[in-house]
Formats: structure tokens, sequence, C-alpha cells
């Protein structure tokens, strides 16, 4: 009979965990793991006796009953207690390891680098959580001034070139391509009133009054982080684009690009400097000269259209001698005609309260005052319902290198870059708390593009977000147990989730495999 567990009071009233094993009848004591006086001590041995089992053969019995085959109580082993030395996430850790070292970034040869990003990946926090937050995952923690030491040397010794350049390496093992990236502008704020000379008032998304940073960020066409770059807060957007572009070219050589953007870049000028700097683009237009440039169209069919249908026009961008042609994309969408004919009904019933004196008198879209006299601005409203459903696209790229619905295509892949800030925001918590000088801001962020990207990444390769990733690793803990002179190492279990999402890793054994 093979091996099994045997789980027996011993005299002292604790519970021995034994591998026997039976033959002719005759029990046969192969090994004691120890004594529990506790069930967590007991579920430890159980584990250990597991592991010593599974180690020679793939299945075994386990006698469950305590005493199971003996009425009688054993003598307590010799060899003492079980006692719990030690339990870390190495499950965990070693699937964060694994994702770094694939993306290439061990290259730097930083442990306390490394350490930073990581742990920013199971909780984001201040230099000094840092380290217990290691210190909780069981693993080496290097001292706080160590990472301190690690921030300065990421901006001396310029880690973000060699994390840009394995990330692009990344992407393209990947299916990702250099010839079109995508940019998107987020800002950061501090909770402070003093500015500086990067820490600026100015336009914020969240409608903040609090001096700020700019962050653009430059990922590939399914989302993973390819370059970040800091600005002063009171930078407009549309001049962040080009010095970007233009790092990009030059850190990887590549000299025939796409870029795409919001229509918060639209700017003729912005155009105008992509275009004299060698790029090609593809940026949402806004829609105020819409009814010029489908004139013919409303003139011939009214406000019908197919849904999913594309038109396209030219138009001059630009005033003077710096106007140039530029190419319009539309498409018509029923599910969007739905979605702002929705959002024009909530503004003129608004609008419609407060010229009836039922709301107080604010701004309102489809409001007209003239002296003291409030009523719908009706002209602007048929406007509104006439363009309802529409969305267009500037591109300086000929039809014929790239049809309109590839670049309405290529335009909705923007939600990526979006995706991945919401994730740097959220779940990395970007925002420089603790720091307060450019260059300890450069070295924060270094270590956000790291973790961004790693996590990318693993959510990529198992098809979790990175939180559920670590929420279900994380509890995964290997225990060491000492029991008299024997030291044993128990794995944890590995439940169904735990189990689909690391079945979906790849090899951890090379960047890029």
């Amino acid at each position: 009979m093979s091996p099994y567990v045997r789980k027996v009071k011993t005299t002292s009233g604790a519970t021995a965990v034994q591998i026997v094993e039976k033959r002719a009848g005759v029990r046969r004591i192969l090994e004691h793991l120890g004594s529990a006086h506790s069930e967590a001590d007991l579920a430890v041995l159980m584990q250990a006796a597991h592991d010593r089992l599974n180690a020679g053969q793939q299945a075994f019995d386990l006698e469950l009953g305590l005493g199971s085959g003996s009425a009688d109580p054993v003598p307590e082993p010799a060899l003492g207690p079980a006692v719990v030395t030690g339990t870390r996430s190495e499950v965990l850790w070693e699937v964060l390891m694994g994702a770094y070292a694939r993306l290439g970034f061990d290259a730097l040869a930083d442990e306390a680098f490394k350490a930073m990003v990581l742990a920013r990946l199971v909780e984001p926090a201040s230099k000094a959580a840092t380290v217990g937050i290691l210190e909780d995952l069981g693993v080496p923690a290097p001292h706080r001034n160590t990472l301190a030491a690690s921030l300065r040397r990421c901006q001396g010794r310029d880690y973000r070139d060699a994390l840009a350049k394995a990330c692009l390496a990344h992407s393209l093992r990947t299916g990702g391509s250099a010839a079109m990236v995508m940019y998107d502008v987020t800002t950061l704020h501090f909770e402070n009133e003093d500015e500086d000379e990067l820490r600026r008032v100015g336009m914020s998304k969240e409608h903040r009054v609090d001096p700020q940073v700019q962050v653009g960020l430059l990922v590939d066409p399914g989302g993973f982080p390819l370059e970040v770059h800091l600005f002063e807060g009171n930078k407009a957007e549309t001049t962040t684009l080009v010095p970007v572009l233009t790092a990009f070219q030059a850190r990887h050589g590549v000299t025939d690009m796409v870029v795409v953007a919001d229509a918060g870049m639209l700017s003729a000028s912005n155009l105008d400097a992509l275009e004299e700097a060698g790029f090609s683009f593809i940026v949402g237009s806004r829609l105020t000269k819409a009814p010029y440039d489908l004139a013919e169209h409303f003139k011939r069919h009214g406000d019908y259209f197919e849904d999913g249908q594309i038109l396209e026009s030219r138009r001059a961008m630009g005033t003077g001698k710096n106007a140039k042609d530029r190419r319009i994309v539309y498409q018509y969408s029923f599910k969007r005609a739905k979605r702002d004919n929705r959002n024009i009904n909530l503004m003129v019933d608004k609008a419609e309260r407060i010229a009836t004196g039922k709301a107080p008198l604010k701004k309102a879209r489809f409001l007209k005052v003239t002296g003291a006299e409030k009523a719908l601005d009706q002209a602007t409203i048929d406007r509104a319902r006439q363009l309802a459903g529409i969305k267009g696209y500037v591109t300086n790229l000929d039809p014929d290198k790239m049809p309109g619905a590839a670049v309405i295509a290529a335009y909705h892949d923007l939600w990526r870059v979006e995706a991945s800030f919401r994730m740097t925001k959220s779940d990395l918590k970007a925002r420089p708390v603790f720091h307060y000088q450019r260059e300890a801001i450069e070295a924060h962020l270094t270590v956000v593009l790291a973790a961004l990207a790693v996590a990318r990444h693993l959510q990529d390769a198992t098809g979790t977000s990175i939180k559920k990733l670590v929420r279900t690793l994380r509890p995964l803990r290997t225990v060491t147990i000492r029991i008299g002179n024997q030291t044993i190492t128990a794995a944890p279990a590995i439940g169904p989730d735990a189990r689909a999402i690391l079945d979906r890793l790849p090899p951890i054994n090379a960047p890029g495999h």
C-alpha cells in the first residue's frame, strides 16, 4: 500500500502528523512530521506532509480520522513542536519578477529599483511604506536609504531610456508597431498652494485649482506604454505632442510615424508643426465646421444617414498663408445618434427650465439671453440635432495610403491610452505625493512607467486586471517550518482562480518568450 498521511493524538493531547505505510496488515511509521498544538500548526504540518508525499508520487491515500487504525494514543515524538519560522507570498512575487524579466528590465541590474516597481504593483506607497510592504510579502526589503539612492541612480543613469527601448522591443515582439503610436495627456495635482517652475496651476481635467504637473503618455495600438514625459502644469496640451514624438523618433531611429490623438490636440498650428516635423497624424475633429463640409449631403439627402456611413471632405485649416488643405473623414453611427439626442434632450430641458423661471439663471448651451429675456436658442438646437451621430477625424494621410474606415478604426483604439492612464492613476497611484523636486518627480514617473508596463503585460497575458491578479495570488503563502533540527518548506494549495492565471503566463526563462 502506498504511503499516506496519518493524524493521531499523542499522550500530551497534541495531534501528531505522520507519514506511514501498511504492508501485510502491519502499519509502519516512515516519518514523524511533528505535533500540532493548534489548528494552525496542524494545517501547516498537513501541508508539509502532502508536499513530502507529492515529491515522490502523484497520488496518495489520506486518513483524516484522529488515531485512525489504532485505539491507543502514541507517545510524543522526540522532535518537538512544529514552529513556523517564516511565510512569504512566493507565488505572487515569482509572477511579478517573471514579468519584469520578460520585459528585459533586469538589464538595469538594480534590485532596489525592481523592488520599488514590483511593490507598487502590489500596494502603491511611499518609500518607507514600501519597505513594510516587501517585508509583509516575505521578500528581501532594501533599506529606505537604499531606495532613495536607487531613485538618484534612476535619473543619473537615465533608466527611462533603457526602459523605453525595452518597452518598444516588447511591443514589436507582440505585434505592435513603431509606425503608429497613440498619445494623450493627463494632470497630477499637488495639495499645496505654492507654485514653482514645474508645479503650476493650469487647465485641469478634474477642475482643480491646485498646482499640478502634466504627464504625456505614448502607447502602442494595444495600449502598451512606450514613453512617459513630464511637463509644467500650465503648459498647453497641444504643445506637448511634438516634443514627445521627436524624443521617441530620436530614441528609436523611427522615420515614418503616424500619431493618433484626441480633439484636444487639434489646432491648425499644432498640425502644421507635426507635419513640418515629418509626422503623419489622425486627430479628432470638432464639429463646428461639419455643416459646411457636409453641405452637399444635407442638400441631397437631408438629415438621413445610413448606419456606419463614411463621408469625406477637404477644408482649409489655418489662416492666411499658413492655411493648409486638410482631409476630413466623417462617420455616422446610429448608436452615437441615440446617445447624442438623449444628451441634447437633457440640455434642452435644462435650458427650458431656466427660460421659464423654474431654475435659476446659469450658463446653458441652448439658452439665449437678450437683455432681461430668456428663450430657447432653436437654431442651435436644430444644428445640434442635424449633427447627432456624426464624428469627425482630421488626417494628413492620403486615402490610398489609409482609407477612411482604417482612419476611423485607428482613432477608435485611442481609448487604450485612456485605459492605461486610468490604471496609472488608480491602481498604481501615480500622483507624486511624496516628491517635490523635478528630479525626484521624474524618477517617480520612471518607476510608474515600469510598473505600468509590467501591469499591462500581465493583464494582456492573463486576461486579468493587475488588481485582481494581486488579490488572487497574494494570499498564497509559502510556509517555512522548523521541527527540531529539520526545516520544511510547505507550498500553498493553488485554487482554480489562481491556477487559471498561472496557466496563462508565458515561461519566465527569457525576455520576450
